[in-house]
């Protein structure tokens, strides 16, 4: 198993180029977010934006659109009741913190599966769908990033009783469906075909809602600016344990909140650069 550090993340890290635009940084899509849980969709789409993509359209419930608008300007909307997608548009797909598992979110879920070929984020309800929804295998595009913690996992793949046990399926399921599982929790894993990589950084305040669909929205930042799948995974999973770490400066494990995280993307940016 590989182990994430510093050098290695500052070398798969592309040089902005000077005289680009927001065109030159991808277009991403987050589906995320319902009534009662649109704090889902507002932390996934701020720590898209904070990892450097150009263009961000969030799909959401219409009567929930002010909560986006409001809370995060620079993205646009789309809404979760429109018929129509023009998918082509889009360099990267994120989809389920707080969709919901209804028949409304399933039958999105299998629009995206059925009409989208790019590298795709399948995360929270998602995974969830999926798990509801064997057939949605053999739709998933090649080289997609599947985000599960340990009970998605044992969702999708029946009880488990230890990690190793659940990187051995990861392995056999990524050989099977050409996906990439990244296994959140404490030292996350990143499993493709041929490969483990374990992160080190991140600490246990992160151990708390809302954690999850940042790093939806890094992922799937990364993979809309041009990144190969397993490296936007590294690079996305390194810089969200770090942004932790250094939001530990003002505040303390119990009282970090996500929120706090995502104003340190930035500097953690920075301190892979150095």
């Amino acid at each position: 198993m590989l182990v994430l550090h510093e050098p290695h993340i500052n070398s798969l890290l592309k040089t902005r180029e000077i005289h680009s635009n927001k065109s030159s940084h991808g277009h991403a899509l987050l589906l995320a977010g319902n009534t009662g849980r649109m704090g889902a969709a507002v932390i996934a789409s701020r720590a898209c934006l904070r990892s450097g993509l150009g263009l961000l359209t969030v799909c959401v419930p219409k009567e929930e659109r002010a909560i986006v608008q409001i809370s995060v300007p620079e993205a646009m909307l789309i809404f979760r009741e429109e018929v129509y997608f023009d998918f082509g548009k889009y360099s990267a797909i994120g989809i389920g913190p707080a969709m919901e598992t209804d028949e409304e979110a399933k039958q999105k879920m299998e629009l995206v599966l059925s009409r989208y070929t790019k590298p795709l984020v399948i995360d929270a309800d998602a995974l969830t769908l999926l798990a509801e929804n064997p057939e949605f295998a053999l739709k998933l595009p090649a080289n997609c990033i599947l985000t599960p913690h340990q009970g998605e996992f044992d969702r999708l793949f029946g009880q488990h009783d230890s990690q190793e046990q659940r990187w051995k399926t990861a392995q056999r399921k990524a050989q099977e469906w050409k996906a990439i599982f990244v296994m959140k929790g404490p030292n996350t894993v990143i499993v493709t075909a041929t490969q483990m990589f374990q992160n080190t950084t991140g600490n246990a305040g992160l151990a708390k809602g809302g954690s999850g669909d940042a790093l939806t929205g890094m992922i799937c930042s990364f993979l809309a600016q041009g990144y190969e799948p397993d490296v936007a995974a590294q690079i996305a999973v390194y810089l969200h344990g770090l942004a932790a770490d250094l939001a530990l400066e003002k505040q303390s494990m119990e009282s970090l909140m996500i929120t706090d995280v995502i104003e340190y993307i930035g500097p953690a940016f920075d301190l892979v650069r150095d």
